[in-house]
């Protein structure tokens, strides 16, 4: 994903916000804001002739050294390509880029309602951790956030 990917990118985050169920996020941060946000790395486009389908990055879960080996996830799909295997495309390239990075374990937060992420997320070999109950509030509504993880079985062994 380069700076010049963010007029197609947001778009399709704004996809996603639109559904209710893919972040607690309610706008689109400016590429600046998005860009501090996330890693440098671990930033995907998936990409048909000259059309974005989808992108996937990584977000630190903490500015704690301890944490440097953990990324938080993001993945969205277009609305015109979803179910067709983008999403699975983008989480093997991120797995692996994740893995070259150093990472050892990666993980989501899921709203229970989008369900196709969460299968996404189990075929990937992310593993289910918990519920955490009412974390956030989303348009005034409290939502719960099921937890998933995938630990790489080369890094951090």
């Amino acid at each position: 994903m380069e700076a010049s990917d963010w007029d197609a990118v947001s778009k399709i985050y704004t996809e996603g916000i639109a559904t209710g169920f893919a972040t607690f996020e309610t706008s689109i941060p400016t590429y600046e804001a998005w860009d501090a946000a996330h890693m440098q790395t671990c930033r995907l486009v998936a990409v048909t002739g000259n059309t974005i389908l989808g992108w996937a990055a990584l977000s630190p879960v903490s500015s704690r050294c301890v944490y440097g080996g953990i990324g938080e996830v993001s993945v969205y799909v277009s609305s015109n390509a979803r179910g067709k295997g983008v999403g699975k495309l983008l989480m093997q390239t991120l797995i692996q880029e994740s893995e070259a990075e150093g990472l050892w374990t990666i993980q989501s937060g899921i709203f229970p309602e989008n369900e196709g992420s969460i299968e996404l997320h189990k075929k990937m070999g992310f593993r289910y951790i918990g519920k955490r109950e009412r974390v956030g509030k989303l348009d005034g509504v409290w939502k719960d956030n099921l937890l998933f993880e995938r630990r790489s079985e080369t890094v951090g062994t």
